[in-house]
């Protein structure tokens, strides 16, 4: 059983125990040439710690992060910690709108950004168009990879905002309060795929709880570990993998502040030579393509003669894909599912044990449960082994519930257990295997249909990089839609379109064939690295 004490701060899990080990003076941080070590970290978390208490952030408030990855990310979460406040956070890429409704949802007390989301929030308020509860806006340099993030960030004149720098320098010392393990720590976003995105509220022992059973027991995290990762800190999966977990075994945390894009995750590679490598499907096939072009024009591939292993989540890995990756590379991907109201990942492929299309076998310390999608709680019988249902889980890291939103919060929540709403089926060995959201199931002529089954089928075409199947309406009637990227060496054409559909045909029930096919250079995303279908369907909808 993991078992945490009454009194217990994430800060001192993941940092203030490396120093208690003697392994102060390893490098926790690397921003290109620049770096810190875990003595210099703590130090900088204690003194943003300080920084909350002159700004009169209490226990219990929240904190809201906004920047891109780069170090003051590390010690403005670590310092919320230390606080008893709670780290919120969102992407720095977001519209102004996202952001302004991130101030006003989780009635933020203090906010950790850049100079120009800095100057529009202060604008807003004003000018009387936001309501905040904002007491400081402590800004950080919006600087590339390399340069100093802890520099002069010039912005409004107002007596709300100073940078951080400053305030790290100027607070006096307070002492730290002592935490309950089951305070709230964190709050981490649904992704917003229905309506505005919704908060869960998670507790300290939430987050150790999932680094013991998933990142040290499953997956095998280890000191000296060096990590990079393709979704951004403020996403949970990536805050665990490239931030929590290295920390929590004295390993090394690399940022890059940069968009991931195939070149950016290359160079973020050979600077840093990691040991894991946080990824999401859509970028695993773009990282294989740009491999290929590159090897085709004569140059260097990829090089991953580094890498231990990386991870995948987010979506499905299709199967195809992971034998493309496994063809070209001798590192392994280990696939899992996760879900912010859980924190992390809670079922996995991991060392040794590699199902591919499937999810793996749950993680020691979680139950999961697959129940007719009619259950009304956990103890109702489950599915029969192949029998799609919903999976439901059981473990310490579960959520408190949705910030303002008991409803949901009673339709997903029942004790212990979360009904994820996502479509399984295991098999007799215990693997999982994918079949999509429940909301997203397709009638087409009377009959069901999954995009995620038609999307892998199509994923196993030579000519298919990456593609999304959605629902459109035509003639009154329901009728599947593929977007489609090509590989490269393939073109456009009406011919590879009737090439897909054949294929589809031949290895599918007829009527689930994609009666229309779309060819595009890209697929939309969303802020955590997912395929973003709503903007697909958006698409369609009549102008």
């Amino acid at each position: 059983m993991t078992a945490f004490p009454d009194t217990f701060n994430l800060v001192d899990y993941f940092l203030m125990d490396r120093l208690a080990e003697g392994k102060g003076d390893r490098l926790a941080l690397r921003f290109g040439e620049r770096s810190h070590t875990y003595d210099e970290v703590a130090k900088k978390s204690l003194a943003f710690m300080n920084a909350l208490f002159a700004a009169g952030v209490r226990r219990g408030e929240r904190v809201l992060i906004v920047i891109h990855d780069m170090p003051p990310f590390a010690w403005a979460i670590m310092g919320t910690f230390a606080r008893g406040a709670v780290v919120a956070m969102g992407n720095p890429e977001a519209p102004i709108d996202n952001i302004r409704y991130l101030v006003e949802y989780t009635r933020a007390t203090a906010l950790v950004t850049h100079p120009h989301i800095a100057d529009a929030i202060v604008s807003q308020i004003r000018g009387g168009a936001l309501a905040s509860e904002l007491q400081r806006i402590f800004v950080v340099p919006d600087v590339a990879t390399g340069q100093d993030p802890e520099g002069a960030a010039s912005g409004i004149d107002d007596p709300l905002v100073v940078p951080l720098t400053r305030a790290l320098g100027q607070a006096p010392e307070h002492g730290r309060p002592i935490v309950h393990r089951d305070e709230p720590a964190m709050w981490l976003f649904t992704s917003g795929s229905t309506g505005e995105p919704k908060a869960n509220v998670h507790s300290h022992r939430d987050f150790a709880f999932n680094t013991e059973v998933y990142a040290k027991k499953t997956i095998g995290y280890r000191e000296g570990d060096v990590t990079v990762s393709v979704p951004r800190l403020f996403f949970g999966y990536a805050t665990g993998t490239n931030l929590f977990f290295p920390f929590a075994v004295g390993g090394t945390s690399c940022l890059f502040s940069e968009r991931p894009t195939p070149e950016s995750i290359a160079r973020a590679v050979l600077m840093y030579q990691p040991t894991v490598v946080t990824n999401v499907p859509t970028m695993i096939g773009k990282l294989l393509d740009h491999d290929e072009t590159l090897r085709a024009d004569g140059k260097n591939g990829l090089d991953w003669a580094s890498v231990r292993f990386s991870l995948s989540a987010g979506e499905a890995l299709p199967e195809a894909l992971l034998q493309r990756w496994q063809a070209r590379y001798a590192s392994d991907i280990y696939d899992g599912i996760g879900s912010a109201e859980m924190f992390h990942i809670y079922a996995s492929n991991r060392p040794g044990d590699i199902k591919p299309g499937s999810l793996g076998k749950v993680v020691d310390g979680y139950e999961l449960r697959v129940l007719p999608e009619g259950a009304d709680g956990p103890g109702a019988a489950p599915c029969a082994a192949g029998e799609i249902g919903v999976l439901w889980v059981k473990g310490d890291s579960v959520s408190h519930g949705y910030w303002l939103d008991r409803d949901r919060s009673w339709k997903t929540f029942h004790g212990h257990w979360c009904r994820t709403g996502d479509l399984f089926h295991v098999d007799e060995g215990g693997y999982l295997y994918f079949a999509g959201r429940a909301d997203d199931l397709l009638k087409v002529g009377g009959q069901w249909v999954a995009p995620l089954e038609v999307e892998a089928c199509l994923m196993r075409h030579e000519s298919v990089a990456s593609v999304a199947v959605i629902g459109v309406e035509q003639d009154g009637l329901q009728k599947t839609k593929a977007y489609v990227v090509l590989r490269p060496g393939f073109a456009a054409s009406e011919a590879i379109a009737q090439q897909l559909q054949e294929w589809a045909r031949a290895r599918l029930a007829k009527y689930k064939y994609p009666r229309l096919i779309e060819f595009v250079t890209d697929l939309p995303k969303n802020d955590r690295g997912k395929v973003d279908k709503k903007a697909l369907r958006a698409r369609e909808l009549p102008s």
